[in-house]
């Protein structure tokens, strides 16, 4: 099968291609490189030992998007390109409105053109908002989001769900992340976030490297058994392995959706400590007040995905700080010479 990959050199969209290329898939990959590097196209061909075409574009200029449709017939899309910073969101929620909703459409609306009907959408746990007790599953209703970045993906659920409806020769995949951490086990591929970074896991890598002085921690009185969040952390590679088992829904029209989670919370002291012991690196840290729209606890309900794909997550919370180490530890500076 011959796939396009939008934002297919960011963190999850990159150890995707590497699992599609060893499984035999020929890839396409657009990325405007505004949140990713060069360098990363080089890593994945060395990894899988195969050639990946590229394209250094933006899916809003539908011009140059209708130019690689036409010069490249691909069989699907699975779609990576959005802004995903929660606090910038909020700052510029235009932007992201802009580039996370109308991308999606005009892409919909070239992948209708040219009569590619196979979608998968990397949306997240974000849409079951602050209502619904975990473990979260697919059949709860979508929640309220509390900031832009959370709307965008909600909105880009309800809008393929529209599509679907009025257009049901569609294949479509909704796949609900939970809390991507980890890196490929060569340690050439991983997360390398602009500036400081948003997530845990590479803050805490940070901090390891001596980059930043120490983790902060939001909030230590939450009904947790140690006070602190509680979230689904999911191996990047087991992610990238969903979106390969996702693939199975292309042999036939409809639209699905999946959690591609664990099944198991871990807190954020979990995470340092299980950090600590796999690495042998000791991780300060300190105890902020909560940050505004945090919930308590976020895990999944992952049976619907190991039922209809056959897909469940392989690696612990220990093989992911492991892994995400060797990344960071291998390359200081990330992508970066």
């Amino acid at each position: 099968m011959k796939l396009l990959i939008t934002g297919g050199a960011g963190y999850i969209g990159s150890h995707t291609a590497v699992e599609l290329l060893a499984d035999g898939h020929d890839v396409v990959i657009v990325d405007d490189l505004s949140n990713s590097s060069r360098e990363v196209l080089r890593r994945i061909e060395a990894i899988s030992g195969r050639k990946v075409t590229f394209y250094q574009r933006n899916i809003l200029d539908t011009d140059a998007m209708r130019d690689i449709f036409a010069k490249e017939v691909v069989d699907g899309v699975i779609h990576f390109a959005a802004f995903k910073a929660v606090g910038e969101s909020v700052e510029k929620p235009l932007e992201y409105y802009h580039n996370n909703i109308t991308g999606t459409i005009q892409l919909l609306h070239l992948m209708r053109q040219f009569d590619v009907k196979r979608f998968i959408l990397s949306s997240s746990a974000t849409v079951y908002g602050m209502e619904n007790p975990s473990p979260l599953n697919e059949s709860m209703p979508i929640g309220q989001a509390t900031n832009p970045y959370g709307y965008t993906k909600i909105v880009n659920e309800q809008l393929l769900q529209d599509l679907y409806r009025a257009e049901p020769d569609w294949s479509i995949v909704l796949l609900r992340y939970f809390n991507p951490i980890g890196a490929h086990e060569s340690g050439q591929i991983g997360e390398n976030p602009n500036g400081v970074p948003n997530n845990l896991m590479p803050y805490v890598t940070q901090v390891a490297i001596g980059k930043l002085e120490q983790v902060h921690v939001y909030g230590d009185d939450y009904p947790t058994p140690d006070g602190t969040g509680v979230r689904d952390y999911i191996h990047v590679v087991d992610l990238a392995k969903g979106h390969m088992a996702a693939l199975r829904d292309f042999d036939k029209a409809g639209l699905t959706t999946y959690n591609l989670g664990t099944g198991e919370g871990y807190s954020v002291l979990d995470l340092i400590h299980a950090f600590e012991k796999a690495n042998d690196i000791k991780i300060p840290y300190q105890i902020d007040g909560r940050r505004a729209g945090d919930v308590a606890v976020c895990y999944a309900d992952p049976s619907k995905a190991q039922e209809e794909l056959a897909w469940t997550a392989q690696y612990d919370l220990e093989d992911m700080c492991r892994d995400s180490w060797r990344w960071q530890s291998q390359n200081p500076n990330g992508y970066e010479a």
